[in-house]
């Protein structure tokens, strides 16, 4: 059990070490001596663990999934309408973009230049995600007049894949106030009179409410 356990703490080491390293640095310049050396542990425990640069790689790719797919879950079993649903997830995986580097060099991975194979895609996962939230609201007729599913997910994919992306460089990008102002700007012309009332730009456990 002991010895599990050493292992299991090596390898989380090396996960975390590998994700600042691969943010710092990019994939392509990242080393797997670097990230040992940031791990602290020996390049022999690294590739007993990992045997590959890109095997790494793929392991932080899978952790920052199991959060993202959490944050997803979570929003989709929070009462409420599909809608905030989807502004509750969009502020987690803000905060989690800006808290946790794992999550962080997921995404970055996901255009990483030099890698071999096809590694996860968060950004299409993210993006399959929210296309489904909004056919629920849809569905639910909670979206305006005029408004489909497939124009709201242009919207908000590409404006909230814009701030992952401009987050790497500037935190404020995916700030709690730079993301409710957003919702704030886009949910009165994006939902149903009769739903927007019931709306939080904030998100639900910011304990206020919107006054759209």
């Amino acid at each position: 059990m002991v010895k599990q356990e050493r292992a299991a703490r090596t390898r989380r080491l090396l996960l975390q070490a590998a994700a600042e390293v691969f943010v710092q640095e990019g994939y392509a310049r990242a080393s797997l001596s670097t990230i040992s050396g940031r791990a602290g542990v020996s390049n022999g425990a690294l590739h007993f663990h990992f045997e590959t640069k890109n095997l790494l790689a793929e392991a932080v790719e899978q952790c920052a999934a199991v959060t993202l797919r959490r944050i997803a879950a979570t929003a989709e079993d929070a009462p409420g309408s599909a809608l905030q649903c989807l502004v509750d997830a969009t502020h987690q995986l803000m905060t989690g973009l800006q808290q946790d580097v794992v999550v962080r060099a997921g995404f970055e991975l996901c255009d990483a230049s030099g890698r071999r194979g096809d590694g996860l895609d968060l950004r299409r996962e993210w993006q399959d995600w929210v296309e489904k939230m909004l056919a629920e609201a849809e569905r639910r007729g909670d979206l305006a007049e005029g408004v489909t599913a497939a124009d709201a997910a242009t919207a908000v994919v590409t404006s909230t894949v814009g701030f992952e992306m401009l987050g790497s460089r500037d935190r404020a990008w995916v700030a709690r106030e730079t993301v409710s102002r957003f919702w704030e700007l886009l949910l009165p012309r994006l939902s149903d009179p009769g739903v927007l009332g019931k709306l939080s730009a904030r998100g639900t456990d910011s304990g206020e409410s919107a006054q759209l």
